[in-house]
């Protein structure tokens, strides 16, 4: 498993926490910061499954 994978998925993790955290307090910069997180992370975990499956491609 590719570290940007690993970090993706932790990025989205912190960007809901804060989400809710804004929803919660009604902050609403911190609400897209979360969102913004959650985004990178999701992209970044993309990358990570993309160079995944370039490895496995080029062990077979």
């Amino acid at each position: 498993m590719d570290k940007d994978r690993i970090e993706g998925s932790a990025n989205r993790v912190k960007g809901a926490i804060k989400q809710a955290a804004g929803k919660a307090t009604g902050d609403s910069k911190l609400r897209a910061e979360g969102a913004a997180d959650k985004a990178r992370g999701k992209l970044q975990n993309m990358v990570g499954g993309a160079k995944d499956a370039l490895r496995d491609a080029i062990k077979h």
